[in-house]
């Protein structure tokens, strides 16, 4: 234990915490790895044998336990891999990650060679194998089996994928390729006597940051002394002793240099107010997947979508997750991430959660073989192919072409196609020539060209030199002429000039240590670009962070139920094109987390990377004067380029410390032999323990643990008392405990604890979901009843609903037995709707089976609508416009929602428990009975509110309605012999007139969805004897979502009754559904369109006679409450304004506000028994002012018409010229309506106040005639000048103006 502890004295500070071998163990033999997955079909030499750890030092390290079976796992995820002579033993570099519970990570460089193997039992247990595996071949139809099935079998143990270095030189690929083939068959396979049988053996270094570079060459010069015919000048003991305890990390800001056994190392790490350090090499992740494709992932990742990257390559999979990562700052991936997911862990894609892995391909596999369990919400890379798959209906990145643009800049300026793919080189060991070619053709740089000291060549020189270099005889030549040791001297100059290679360039860099200058320089440079956006995008989002907590402790214990962050606010901020991506991307974890961090910023030390980021938004404030209110979707390129590029580029040319040089040990005799070609066992005892008087150590350590702190405190904030601790574990979120699953322990107990975990995982997200949705919803609702603000935006909604449909997907798709089809849900459904049916067939039942109907919406009209999962499955069928599974699923979702159905069908789907039995495992989410109920119960919760997600969204699709005309029976003109028409309009267009059968009153007509419903024009052509009708109201059913919509009328149709009309616009009201569900009772909202207050209009004239006038207050109140609800309509985003019919003709609307006004002490005297009318007062003004402007007598009026009374009359007149007959309260409900769009009602109402008319017409005290009253009405409608108010067809139809 002593010893240990010395060791782990100054672990924080050390540059490497241990150094380990894996491989064969003499000892224990062959041993098959049954968790890869065994296929005995294959050739032993590509089958998976189980690999060891043979040594690791030190024995442990306090702060970074030794974790033997996931080392073991991630150095050598397919186990040992065996070669003979004939196939390339090309030795290859891989990067792994593990991921500790509290989140922070160490990271692993791995450096996998070929060693021969010596152990006479190993090489006959492979001969055997071989002459068992040919016996069996010659039994089975004597046939070889070719090369492409052996290789493309579900478990192949083909070599270790080809790393970058093998991509890099084309002839050992093709050699390496051609081995492989060969070894599939059996003629070509092992004989002991005749081939050399060689084994993979991997170094492996384990740290606490990710110095890739320097590791890799640290590794690489390893094994090249294990290789060379020299022995190296200390032995290996000496080197990876100096790695373990005398090479420290560099401190923040500063660069180190380090020995290896045959050159010096560099390495560097970014200061306290730059972008972290990030070594793995972005450029190259740019060339395999292209800045398209990169950018479409990288959203992908942003809104926490299950993101599957596919290589043969473990260093590419490591490249592009550790790439991707990095460009999220300031935000960090929160959920499961495993870069590099080992065989014997395929079960963890069945996760349903969000997650980042890797899959190693099988070489010959191609991707439609791969069969995942979940593919709803899936962004699947194909990195080798340099392509990606991409979920459906997903945001597009704010100003993604501009942002392209840039990045597509950046790459081109180092030389790299932003393509990627098949058509970018890989850049060579020194690619400053391409770089410069391409920047000396551009004008701006000509005057350097004789610049000698920027690397550059005067023009004739450059292009000789281009001449030269593209010609392949000299080529050859030179190439030749390199290896014979003779200089090509004039084109030697040239290149020297141009590369700046050797001493004299640049301060004697080798050609590697520039390739790592410029990749880090590009690797910032393109991280900036990300940054910047991010700093563009949030530069004000501390403006809408929500900090009401006194203390730390008392946020933590309230975490759950309160708010951090003013979401809507944010949104109603942004430019529109942000809007798709924004409304999802603060819904997810990394953001939530962001925000959390920023709060306890206040009680405890900023979080690194937002201390960071931050600080860029203080400096970019400095710069930019623009004022943070102002918005604009203006592109911003980012400022910080060269500064960046700069900061690293002066710490790698002036180092600012060394290490100790390696040194000899003191080891007993005989020991560090060197054996050429074999890895040493090394002196365990030596390794063990660290100096006990490491300057370096106590230097650095005070320092190097306070940065230790913030690096672990970077991923996961760790916090010290209980109440933290169990905040962490299940407040903060619901993956994060799931980061990498435990690779040590694969036991059955452990796999189904770790599906339990899920399932009350998914149920915790579906709480919180269906919550957020009901309080949004009901908060919006509240609003709309007058109390509060409104605090979500259809844009929120439409986001909430989306991810909703993604859980549901995640819940369906774990623990499927077998995947069918990309949507789980859908799969479902058709297994149902498949049994249900045949079922049918056998009962010749109806289609409901057994499930309720619905009662009708009202007591008299519509039939029943038959309520059944199944008939909204043949909806959804029916609508040609979705052309995928998991399409049809997200608008079956929609559809239920919006049907007030969903708990209730998925109940009904899972009644079925054999069907789920077949369809799932037994651990799965759907299979465990109380979370299955509790989940059904808080989607029932969401029956509370009014969804319109089906028919908000779907906009194109036809859908079937049924309308019926009630009249009111109790009075014997209930039938009427003319013949009625219906127009029937919504808010995205109207059903055109339909004729109706006299007498039937119902119909049913299909038109392309007319979105919510506001008004139906009712008629009818006066013939035959009884032309009268009295109607009560209309009655219309969307057939698909069962919304229905009343349409009350209350009044009589025909010639010579009520007022004369023949046709009457009505307004529509929503009909709350009166389901007998458990959970709908008590849970109703209000309807719609009705003002809560007043009660349901019939004609203001019958009212007057009444005696339940309103008085002067409450009119005056109603027509400002009118016209203060018009203007709130203006202030929604456009998207989210409803019916502004309602608000006009509607209850408790203008027309309905101003009939009240003019009625007031209106003189409706029945002369003759015939009711006097408001239009009747506006014709008598109109014949007056006319005769007044005829006769002349200008004795009121001063001079000829003015414009106001002349629009006046012009309207009135062309209103009554119209060939419809809409009685007289129509013609008033037009002419306001009319005014308010032309802004005229302001400039009638003096003119109506001050006609003499007035005097015959109206009473003394009626408001008409109060000059206060009347002037302070003319500045109420004025204010609905600065509006476009705009008119449906069905009211202006025929109007001439």
């Amino acid at each position: 234990m002593s010893a240990s502890m010395s060791g782990s004295g100054s672990a924080p500070c050390r540059f490497a915490h241990y150094f380990i071998i894996c491989g064969i163990d003499n000892e224990t033999g062959l041993e098959p790895d049954a968790l890869a997955g065994e296929n005995f079909d294959q050739s032993p030499l590509k089958r998976t044998f189980k690999s060891k750890v043979l040594a690791h030092y030190p024995e442990n390290i306090e702060c970074n336990p030794f974790d033997q079976d996931a080392v073991n796992m991630l150095c050598m995820p397919k186990g040992l891999s065996f070669r003979t002579q004939r196939d390339s033993q090309t030795p290859q570099f891989h990067s792994f990650i593990i991921t500790r519970e509290d989140g922070s990570r160490t990271y692993g460089f791995v450096h996998t060679f070929y060693e021969e193997v010596t152990s006479p039992q190993i090489c006959s247990a492979m001969q055997t194998l071989h002459q068992m595996h040919q016996a069996e071949h010659n039994a089975s139809a004597h046939n070889c089996p070719s090369a492409s099935n052996s290789s493309s079998s579900s478990s192949s143990m083909d070599s270790l994928a080809s790393s970058l270095d093998e991509v890099e030189s084309p002839s050992s690929t093709s050699s390496s390729q051609g081995g492989r083939r060969s070894c599939g068959c059996s003629g070509e396979g092992y004989d002991s006597v005749r081939d050399t049988l060689y084994v993979s053996k991997a170094m492996c270094l384990i740290t606490p940051m990710p110095f890739m570079h320097a590791c890799k060459r640290f590794l690489s010069q390893i094994h090249r002394a294990v290789t060379s015919h020299q022995p190296p000048p200390l032995t290996l003991e000496s080197y990876i002793y100096n790695i373990l305890y005398e090479v420290p990390l560099p401190p923040p800001g500063r660069s180190l240099k380090f020995h290896g056994v045959y050159e010096p190392i560099l390495c560097q790490r970014p200061g306290v107010g730059e972008l972290p350090l990030a070594d793995f090499p972005l450029g190259e992740a740019f060339r395999l997947l292209g800045v398209e494709n990169l950018v479409q992932l990288f959203t992908c990742v942003l809104l926490e979508m299950q993101i599957l990257l596919y290589s043969q390559d473990y260093q590419r999979l490591m490249v592009v997750a550790e790439g991707i990562t990095t460009l999220l700052f300031p935000f960090q991936w929160q959920h499961v991430y495993v870069p590099i997911l080992p065989a014997s862990l395929l079960h963890f894609l069945d996760a349903p959660v969000p997650y980042l892995m890797g899959l190693q391909s099988k070489e010959g596999t191609d991707r439609s073989k791969l069969e995942l369990p979940q593919e709803a919400n899936l962004c699947f890379v194909d990195v080798d192919n340099h392509c990606i798959e991409l979920p459906e209906d997903f945001p597009q990145f704010p100003n993604k072409a501009e942002f392209i643009q840039e990045l597509s800049e950046v790459l081109l300026s180092f030389g790299l196609s932003p393509e990627g793919g098949k058509n970018s080189p890989e850049p060579a060991v020194s690619p400053q020539t391409s770089t410069l070619e391409k920047e000396l053709k551009s004008t701006s740089l000509r005057e350097l060209v004789d610049d000698k000291r920027n690397g550059n060549l005067g023009g004739e020189a450059l292009d000789m030199l281009e001449l030269l270099q593209g010609n392949p005889t000299l080529e050859r030549l030179q190439a030749l002429a390199k290896r014979t040791g003779v200089k090509v001297a004039r084109l030697e100059a040239l290149a020297a000039g141009q590369k700046a290679v050797g001493d004299e360039g640049i301060g004697g860099k080798s050609p590697v240590e520039e390739e790592e200058l410029r990749n880090a320089k590009l690797n910032v440079q393109l991280r900036e670009v990300f940054a910047a956006r991010f700093a563009t995008m949030f530069a004000d989002y501390e403006s809408f962070v929500i900090q009401n907590s006194p203390d730390l402790e008392s946020w933590l214990t309230n975490r759950e139920q309160m708010h951090n962050f003013d979401k809507a606010s944010f949104l109603s901020d942004q430019p529109e094109p942000y809007l798709p991506f924004l409304s999802h991307f603060i819904e997810t974890q990394m953001f939530a987390t962001f925000i959390d961090n920023k709060i306890m910023s206040q009680w405890e030390e900023k979080e690194p990377l937002l201390r960071v980021f931050d600080g860029r938004i203080e400096k970019a404030r400095l710069y930019n004067v623009r004022a943070p209110s102002l918005r604009s979707s203006v592109y911003q390129k980012c400022t910080f380029l060269k500064e960046s590029a700069q900061a690293i580029e002066q710490r790698l040319r002036k180092i600012d410390h060394t290490a100790i040089h390696p040194h000899l040990l003191d080891m007993k005799i005989g020991q560090g032999k060197y054996q050429h070609g074999f890895f040493p066992k090394l002196q365990a005892d030596v390794l063990a323990t660290g100096p006990t008087n490491n300057k370096w150590s106590n230097r650095t350590c005070s320092t190097q643990r306070r940065s230790d702190r913030h690096r672990q405190q970077n991923e996961h904030l760790v916090l010290d008392n209980d109440l933290k601790e169990k905040y962490m574990q299940e407040a903060r979120n619901l993956g994060k405990n799931l980061r990498q699953p435990k690779l040590s322990d694969l036991s059955p107990a452990v796999i189904a604890q770790t599906n339990w975990k899920f399932v009350e995982g998914l149920l915790k997200e579906c709480k919180m979901k269906t919550k957020r949705m009901l309080v949004e919803k009901m908060g919006r609702e509240a609003v709309e009843l007058g109390h509060g603000e409104v605090n979500i935006t259809g844009l929120e909604e439409n986001t909430l609903i989306a991810s909703l449909c993604d859980l549901l997907e995640r819940i369906w798709s774990h623990g499927l037995q077998v995947k069918q089809g990309k949507s789980a849900l859908w799969s479902h459904l058709l297994h149902y709707q498949g049994r249900e049916e045949k079922n049918e067939l056998l009962l010749e039942s109806p289609v409901s089976n057994g499930q309720e109907r619905r009662k009708p919406e009202s007591s008299v009209g519509l039939p029943v609508l038959r309520v059944s999962v199944i008939q909204d499955m043949r909806h959804i069928q029916n609508m040609g416009e979705i052309k995928t599974d998991v399409g049809r699923a997200r608008a079956w979702i929609r559809l239920s929602l919006e049907k007030k159905l969903l708990s209730q069908h998925l109940k009904q789907l899972l009644s079925n428990q054999a069907l789920t039995k077949k369809l799932y495992k037994r651990y799965a989410f759907l299979r465990c009975e109380e979370e299955k109920e509790q989940f059904l119960f808080h989607l029932l919760s969401l029956n509370a509110v009014d969804y319109f997600c089906f028919t908000s969204v779907f906009t194109t699709i036809m859908i079937p309605y049924r309308a019926v005309i009630i009249p009111i029976k109790k009075l014997s003109n209930a039938m009427t012999t003319s013949n009625p028409w219906l127009c029937v309009s919504g808010e995205l267009g109207d059903s055109g007139i339909l004729q109706i059968t006299k007498n039937v009153l119902e119909m049913t007509f299909d038109r392309q969805n007319l979105g919510k419903l506001t008004t139906v024009q009712l008629g009818h052509d006066n013939s035959g004897l009884l032309a009268k009708w009295l109607v009560d109201c209309v009655m219309v059913r969307n057939e698909i979502t069962g919304h229905t919509y009343k349409f009350p009328c209350g009044r009589w149709l025909g010639k010579g009754v009520d007022d004369g009309s023949l046709e009457r616009v009505l307004i529509g009201e929503f009909v709350v559904p009166c389901n007998d569900d458990e959970g709908g009772r008590g849970a109703k909202t209000p309807p719609l369109q009705r003002s809560p207050s007043q009660i349901r209009r019939i004609s203001i004239t019958s009212l007057t006679g009444r005696g339940n006038k309103p008085t002067t207050v409450q009119i005056q109140e109603s027509i400002g409450e009118a016209v203060n609800n018009i203007i709130k309509h203006f202030h929604k985003p456009e998207k989210e304004r409803g019916s502004l019919t309602v608000l006009l003709c509607g209850e408790g609307g203008l027309v309905w506000a101003l009939e009240q006004f003019f009625h007031h002490g209106f003189r409706s005297a029945r002369i003759f028994q015939k009711n006097v009318f408001v239009w009747d007062f506006y014709e008598k003004v109109v014949a007056f002012m006319e005769n007044a402007d005829q006769i002349g007598d200008l004795q009121e009026i001063p001079e000829p018409l003015s414009p106001n009374c002349e629009s006046f009359c012009r309207y009135v007149n062309a209103i009554n010229n119209m060939p419809r007959n809409i009685g007289k309260d129509g013609k008033f409900q037009l002419l306001v309506c009319l005014g308010a769009r032309d802004r005229l009602l302001s400039q009638w109402l003096p003119l109506l106040a001050d006609c003499p008319v007035i005097t015959r017409m109206y009473e003394e005290n009626a408001l008409l005639r109060d000059k206060l009253t009347a002037s302070s009405l003319v500045g109420v409608l004025e204010t609905l000048n600065d509006f476009p108010i705009t008119l449906e067809t069905s009211f202006t139809k025929s109007v001439e103006l």
